[in-house]
C-alpha cells in the first residue's frame, strides 16, 4: 500500500491513521494485509481512513493466490455448468484454480464475503448475475482484486467491467421469427423484472410486435424465475386461455422445458398446435423431443471473455482493455416451431 501524495496535503503515517481509528498500529496492518482476524466495523472505520488519506496498495506488494474466485447468484442448473466451463478453460490456460461460491439467490454476496475474498487475495473475482456494494467494491479495490459482473442483473455503472449479450436483439430475433411463420398472438413467458437481461428480452420481445404492426397483449406476458417449475406454472395459465397463444418466446431455456411439459399435460402437440422459442441454447436444447428453437447466447464465450477480462484488469502493466463488452446472440432453429396450424 502506497499513500498518494499531492503539493497541498501531507500523508498521514500508519500510526496517526491508528490514532484516528481508535486502534493499534498493528490492526492497521492486519487491514492493510487482507487478514480475517479484524472485527468488520474494525475494518471498515479503517478502510474509510485509508481511502480519505489517499492510500493504495502497489499491485507487486500484493502477493496473489493462484485463484479467481467465481460467485454465482444461483449454482442450480446446466447454465451455470456452461459458465463454469468458460472460466475454468481460462484458469486452466493461465495455471489458476477457481473457487465457486454462491449468494443463495441474492443479488451481492454476504456481508462476510469480500473479506473471505481479501483474505484468500485470488487473481481477480468474476460475478455472474451479481453485483457488490459500496464496501464490498472498495475492499477488493484497496487490494487491488480487480473483479468483473458477467451478465449483470442491473446497470453495473459505468466504472464496474462487465461482459454481457445481446438480449434485446436475441428477443427481437425469437420474436420476429415467429411473425414470420405466421403467427399473431404470441406470449412471452419473461424472466425477472429485476433483472436487466430478462427486460432487454422482453423488450425486444415487444419491438418485435410492434415493428411487425401487432398489437402487445400486456396479459400475455407472464413474469417467472427463469426455472423449469415457473415456465411449467406459467405455462398452463397461458394455454388454458379460451384465446391461448399460437406461439410462446420463453426467457430462457428451462422455462421453455417447463412449457414443454405444460402442453404435453393439455393435450398440445408441438409445433403443431403451439411454437416455442427458448433462449441461452442449453446443450438440453438439442436433445428433448422436439429439438428446441431457440437464440444462443454464448455463455462459454462470455465467461471466457470475463475471466480474461478480470485477468488483464490484474496486471501490472497499465494497458487499455475494454470493460463493457458484449457478445452477440443468434437465433438457432429447429423443430419447435412451425406456422399456426400445420
Amino acid at each position: 500500500m502506497k499513500p498518494m501524495k499531492t503539493a497541498e496535503t501531507r500523508t498521514a503515517t500508519l500510526a496517526e491513521i491508528a490514532r484516528e481509528a481508535g486502534v493499534s498500529a498493528p490492526t492497521v496492518s492486519k487491514v492493510l494485509n487482507g487478514r480475517a482476524d479484524v472485527a468488520p466495523s474494525t475494518r471498515s472505520r479503517v478502510e474509510e481512513l485509508l481511502r480519505a488519506h489517499g492510500y493504495r496498495r502497489r499491485r507487486a506488494e500484493a502477493t496473489r493466490s493462484p485463484l479467481i474466485d467465481l460467485v454465482f447468484h444461483e449454482l442450480e442448473s446446466a447454465w451455470a455448468m456452461e459458465v463454469i466451463r468458460g472460466v475454468e478453460n481460462v484458469a486452466r490456460d493461465a495455471g489458476l484454480s477457481v473457487v465457486l461460491s454462491e449468494s443463495a439467490g441474492r443479488l451481492t454476496p454476504g456481508r462476510t464475503w469480500a473479506d473471505q475474498v481479501a483474505a484468500r487475495r485470488p487473481h481477480g473475482v468474476v460475478l455472474v448475475l451479481s453485483g457488490l456494494d459500496e464496501s464490498q467494491r472498495a475492499l477488493l479495490t484497496s487490494r487491488s482484486i480487480p473483479f468483473v459482473v458477467m451478465d449483470p442483473a442491473g446497470d453495473p455503472g459505468t466504472d464496474v467491467p462487465s461482459i454481457g449479450a445481446t438480449n434485446w436483439q436475441g428477443g427481437l430475433a425469437a420474436t420476429r421469427h415467429l411473425v414470420e411463420l405466421g403467427h399473431t398472438r404470441i406470449g412471452a413467458l419473461s424472466g425477472p423484472s429485476r433483472m436487466m437481461c430478462s427486460r432487454a428480452r422482453v423488450d425486444g420481445y415487444r419491438a418485435a410486435l410492434e415493428t411487425a404492426g401487432l398489437p402487445v397483449d400486456p396479459s400475455l406476458i407472464v413474469t417467472g424465475d427463469f426455472h423449469h417449475e415457473a415456465g411449467y406454472r406459467l405455462g398452463l395459465k397461458l394455454l388454458r386461455r379460451e384465446d391461448r397463444p399460437t406461439a410462446i418466446f420463453a426467457g430462457n431455456d428451462l422455462q421453455a422445458l417447463g412449457l414443454y411439459e405444460a402442453a404435453r399435460e393439455l393435450g398440445l402437440r408441438i409445433p403443431e398446435d403451439l411454437s416455442v422459442v427458448g433462449f441461452d441454447d442449453l446443450p438440453v436444447a438439442r436433445w428433448v423431443g422436439p429439438p428446441l428453437t431457440t437464440v444462443r447466447q454464448p455463455l462459454t464465450e462470455m465467461a471466457e471473455a470475463a475471466a480474461r477480462l478480470v485477468l488483464d484488469l490484474g496486471r501490472e502493466e497499465e494497458t487499455a482493455v475494454a470493460t463493457r463488452v458484449e457478445l452477440a446472440t443468434t437465433l438457432v432453429v429447429r423443430s419447435s416451431t412451425a406456422a399456426p396450424g400445420v
